[in-house]
């Protein structure tokens, strides 16, 4: 496949209704991370850029945000992205199910819940 296929590929997969159901997505993350935020009393801008949520969010669970240098690991990324979701669901009262299920594997719900839900951030 020459360059000008590879861009072909990208450009398909990256526009139109893909691109706009990713769009969609990200929209939700970030909404439900703004609330989040607010909640734990960190700035809810922090939610709309990418790294910097990344790093707050690992904050709020409880660990250092140097830390989250570790989803750059890839099969450690992935176990501590599970960590990640489960420290962040004690702060909020959620039990071990609703934080990997709603938090990890469903983001754009679980941050929604969370963040317009009764739940309060408890700093243990």
């Amino acid at each position: 496949m020459d360059s000008n296929g590879i861009s072909d590929l990208f450009a398909t997969i990256f526009s139109g209704t893909a691109g706009l159901i990713t769009l969609v997505f990200y929209i939700l993350v970030v909404i439900g991370l703004w609330k989040v935020f607010t909640k734990a009393g960190y700035p809810g801008i922090l939610a709309i850029i990418p790294i910097v949520n990344v790093v707050f969010l690992v904050k709020i669970a409880g660990m250092s945000g140097w830390l989250a240098l570790l989803y750059l690991i890839p099969i450690v990324g992935f176990v501590f992205g599970i960590i990640v979701a489960i420290r962040l669901g004690e702060r909020y009262g959620k039990g071990g199910f609703f934080s990997f299920f709603l938090l990890f594997v469903f983001p754009y719900i679980g941050y929604l819940i969370i963040g317009f839900g009764e739940s309060r951030y408890r700093a243990i």
